[in-house]
């Protein structure tokens, strides 16, 4: 099979790079010689039929345009409901939830894929290192960096991600950093996200492809970029 990456909306949801989560899941399957096809889509075309969707941070304004789009367009909802993997991060993962604030405050709709819904939070921006523990699954500690104002509640259909060790993550009384259910990420982590956190980019290739167990590759420099990035945080939160 040739799996097929399709990056959402980058001229709408690449504010923080997270369109680097596609290069990587393409990267990662390649290397262990699974043929992988990475499909930049633009928001003014029809978004193509793929296996894995990435969606990533953007401002207000665009957030509320890519939200729109998709909604009309379909595809995506259709792909989720056919068994598509979908990683969703800041504001993509608050547009596959139920609702999220526009800039103004009010309420628009989102497609409804993970039954979350974020609300503009009170108090600073939540902006620096987030550190988390996964709840489920057995994956090392979750690191990156977290820039939004949002406060999202989690309802009975999903399941944190993970636990919040530094940073504010979902910003509820549950100190929960993102959420899933079934074969949809939603996280507040950007770095971009899978760069720092490969083990992660592998259970979704294992999802898309239905290969339970991959074959191992060599980490070595994403271990060290890992490491330096959790000890930088670790160590500003010991100088406060």
């Amino acid at each position: 099979m040739t799996l097929r990456v399709v990056v959402v909306y980058p001229d709408l949801l690449g504010t923080y790079g997270d369109g680097g989560n596609g290069l990587v899941l393409a990267r990662r399957a390649e290397w262990r010689g699974i043929e992988a096809e990475l499909i930049q889509a633009p928001s003014d075309a029809p978004l193509p039929r793929g296996d894995l969707y990435c969606l990533g941070g953007g401002e207000d304004g665009p957030q509320a345009q890519a939200a729109d789009a998709l909604r009309r367009d379909g595809t995506l909802v259709a792909a989720v409901a056919d068994g598509a993997v979908v990683l969703a991060v800041c504001a993509g993962f608050q547009i596959v939830g139920n609702s999220f604030p526009s800039a103004a405050g009010d309420t628009l709709d989102g497609l409804g894929l993970l039954d979350i819904d974020t609300a503009k939070g009170v108090g600073p921006r939540a902006v620096g290192e987030l550190v988390a523990q996964p709840s489920d699954w057995e994956l090392p500690t979750l690191t990156g960096f977290e820039n939004h104002a949002g406060t999202t509640a989690l309802g009975g259909g999903v399941r944190p991600l993970a636990a919040v060790e530094q940073g504010v993550g979902n910003g509820g009384g549950d100190h929960s950093e993102g959420a899933w259910s079934g074969r949809l990420v939603g996280t507040y982590l950007h770095g971009p996200v899978l760069a720092r956190n490969p083990a992660l980019a592998d259970v979704l290739i294992g999802w898309a492809t239905e290969v339970d167990t991959l074959a191992p590759l060599d980490d070595e420099r994403e271990m060290l970029l890992r490491s330096e990035r959790l000890g930088a945080a670790r160590g500003a939160r010991r100088r406060r």
